[in-house]
């Protein structure tokens, strides 16, 4: 793993425009950043992200279905206790998956390192797997890269089968997000792209549009019924709003299911290290509640982690970081080390329980720590995406950045 200055494709912000990556450079800064690029080897993709990511998902499936098995388990999810029974039915009655996408600290040297999973409303989905493609082809074209470079990219693919495999041909999908989030519009358009490439009807329609029949079905702005809707709103809000009491009876099929509330959930994360502690791929965690004490040296953790603690103790003294159980773009992060404490810029979600995981520090490159975004479809790992910043906490306006694996 390595990062090139490479040059720019000139003309590239209105190749952006035409496409509708209207959000390319944003609040005065660039976005999408092809000034550079990061190279990767064949191996590395294989053995180092892509079997490693299809791995960790197959380990949150296991989580889940512990879980949901558990009532004390499901307790400390965070979730309203009203719709427990709609995310214990929706894994039980085996609703599909569409994708994911774990964000990972590698590099270049050891194991990928998990950092989080986002499993119900991951974005950045057009720049992975369109735009950055579309560089890729037009830079071995330039003779910038060389012909036989390649990417790690089959995201589009992967999601036209996935498509395919869930829904008959020309099942009509609706896909909804917030109105005024081009970002968010990306993401949407980019998967009903792909729901049209494999022969279905495609729909979309703003989140704050969608209405209720008198038989208690959602209806789209054109008071259309909705059979199946792909939602970029996050369940753990979803299942706070006033009409999550429609959601059980209205029957429409949810893409992501409701399932998913428990793997997008940071509290998936120490689940996850005490189901399996050790794991080459996992970091520490625990619930901050179970070891504050511990950590602060005043106390002993709970009795259920404190042999786990003890072992995880001397690397969580090195460093370790606090995040709300449900929270986006970096934000109510701290990293702690020592006396030395970061905390990002947003603080929107302080709210909420918070999580402890052993600090992983990201590499750095040109004053750039960048993060690598592997993507999940069905459940194979099919592609990655990478962003990167200044600061030790990814955010919300990092760069994405393109890559390539050389020949």
């Amino acid at each position: 793993m390595r990062k090139l200055d490479l040059p720019e494709r000139a003309g590239w912000r209105d190749m952006a425009k035409e496409v509708g990556f209207t959000f390319a450079d944003m609040h005065g800064e660039p976005y999408w950043d092809e000034s550079s690029a990061y190279e990767f080897t064949l191996r590395e993709i294989e053995d180092r992200i892509e079997d490693p990511a299809t791995e960790l998902h197959a380990m949150c499936r296991e989580a889940v279905d512990r879980i949901v098995n558990s009532e004390e388990l499901i307790g400390v999810m965070g979730l309203p206790e009203a719709h427990w029974d709609l995310v214990r039915n929706s894994w039980r009655d085996g609703q599909p998956e569409l994708y994911g996408r774990f964000d990972l600290a590698y590099d270049g040297k050891g194991p990928a390192k998990m950092l989080e999973y986002n499993a119900d409303t991951p974005t950045s989905l057009y720049e992975s797997a369109a735009f950055q493609w579309q560089w890729l082809e037009e830079q071995i074209a330039a003779g910038v890269l060389a012909e036989d470079a390649d990417q790690f990219n089959g995201i589009h693919e992967a999601l036209v089968e996935r498509f395919r495999a869930l829904f008959a041909p020309k099942t009509d999908l609706h896909f909804t997000a917030m109105g005024g989030n081009p970002e968010d519009y990306a993401t949407v358009e980019a998967l009903g792209w792909a729901a049209r490439e494999a022969g279905l009807g495609a729909h979309y329609c703003d989140l704050e549009k969608i209405g209720l029949s008198e038989e208690q079905q959602f209806l789209d702005d054109e008071d259309r019924v909705i059979g199946t809707l792909f939602k970029l709103y996050p369940w753990e809000d979803l299942l706070r709003e006033d009409y999550a009491q429609y959601l059980a009876g209205s029957g429409a099929q949810f893409i992501e299911p409701a399932w998913k509330a428990l793997v997008s959930n940071k509290a998936i994360l120490p689940m996850l290290w005490y189901f399996f502690e050790g794991h080459p791929n996992l970091l520490p965690a625990y619930f901050e509640e179970d070891v504050r004490e511990g950590l602060a040296g005043k106390g002993r953790p709970a009795p259920e982690i404190a042999e786990s603690f003890a072992r995880a103790h001397g690397q969580l003294l090195r460093g370790y970081v606090t995040k709300p159980i449900f929270s986006r773009e970096g934000a109510s992060v701290h990293i702690i080390e020592g006396s030395k404490v970061e905390t990002s810029q947003q603080d929107g979600y302080a709210q909420y329980p918070r999580i402890v995981q052993a600090y992983q520090p990201l590499p750095e490159f040109s004053g750039f720590r960048p993060i690598i975004g592997a993507w999940i479809v069905g459940g194979d790992c099919v592609g990655m995406g990478l962003r990167e910043d200044r600061s030790r906490i990814t955010q919300d306006l990092s760069r994405f950045k393109p890559h390539f694996i050389r020949g």
